[in-house]
């Protein structure tokens, strides 16, 4: 699968579920380099309560993190990388920290989570990695300095809490977590959020036009999922039909890109859904490539 597409699930999950809690930095740049981290995360309050399905999350947040989902399995040079991208943020942590005369503990410094659908033994043993009583199956975690902790799909067992975290996975791991989500009650909190979620993730996938099995099989496991999604959508009187997906995708893609939306970017949105459909797609699929500055002046 294209990588696009999986990269503004992820961040767009992780930017829902821990917004709440805290300060998270989409495509953060480190410090100094000309690289860039998917998702750092500061916390600044903790829940009141934790649904089962977030448990696992929002252990893992309640503490700084630098957060890495792959849609393929990582090699050793992108281990390396993030690695190497988390001491960077470390070491600027332990900066301001000097700078303003204070002490930084080791808990505070953010560590590193990496989410992968699979992992083979010499990846997790070139992380010096091993199963941890601690967090459970399918979470590999490395001792003292290096602070990294890998989370295995395809490992991970079939629980409420680790229920979002194996639609990180693939194949069958990802359609049972697909089933699972569709089987929420539907009073659940966050079934609602995780259906949008979903529906965006399909959505993207069509603008890009699927070019693989892969992409094309999760676009099929998503449709229901988008009905469910459109059709509520339709009783609340909202839009109607595609327009409600562009719609949501377009706001979607402009949080990935740019983080929280304000009120010139909001403002922008009729506009773009008012595009003609050739020159909205083409817009959409070069947005990585335009800066906010470029896209609101294109507007005015």
């Amino acid at each position: 699968m294209t990588k696009k597409p999986f990269d503004q699930f992820a961040k767009q999950f992780f930017n829902t579920f821990l917004s709440p809690y805290g300060r998270v930095d989409l495509n953060f740049e480190v410090p100094g380099e000309s690289q860039f981290i998917d998702i750092l995360f500061a916390p600044s309050t903790q829940p009141n309560e934790t649904p089962e399905s977030l448990r696992l999350l929002h252990r893992i947040a309640s503490v700084p993190c630098v957060i890495e989902p792959y849609r393929k399995p990582p090699d050793k040079s992108d281990i390396r990388s993030c690695v190497q991208k988390m001491f960077f943020v470390q070491a600027d942590y332990e900066r301001k920290a000097n700078a303003e005369e204070r002490i930084v503990n080791e808990e505070e410094l953010p560590s590193l989570w990496i989410i992968t659908p699979t992992a083979s033994d010499q990846i997790r043993e070139y992380c010096i990695s091993s199963p941890s009583a601690n967090w459970g199956k399918g979470i590999y975690t490395s001792p003292g300095v290096l602070r990294v902790a890998i989370i295995v799909a395809n490992k991970l067992p079939r629980t409420p809490e680790t229920l979002f975290f194996r639609l990180f996975g693939t194949g069958k791991v990802q359609e049972r977590a697909i089933k699972e989500v569709k089987a929420l009650p539907l009073d659940d909190k966050q079934r609602p959020q995780i259906l949008k979620l979903l529906s965006s993730w399909k959505i993207t996938i069509e603008v890009e036009q699927p070019t693989n099995e892969d992409e094309r099989r999760l676009a099929m496991l998503l449709e229901e999922v988008y009905q469910e999604w459109e059709e509520k959508t339709r009783r609340q009187g909202l839009e109607q039909g595609r327009e409600l997906g562009q719609s949501l995708l377009i706001e979607n893609m402009l949080k990935a890109r740019f983080g929280e939306l304000d009120s010139e970017l909001t403002s922008i949105i009729p506009l773009l859904l008012a595009l003609p459909t050739e020159e909205y797609a083409n817009l959409l699929l070069s947005l990585s490539n335009i800066s906010r500055s470029d896209l609101i002046a294109r507007f005015k």
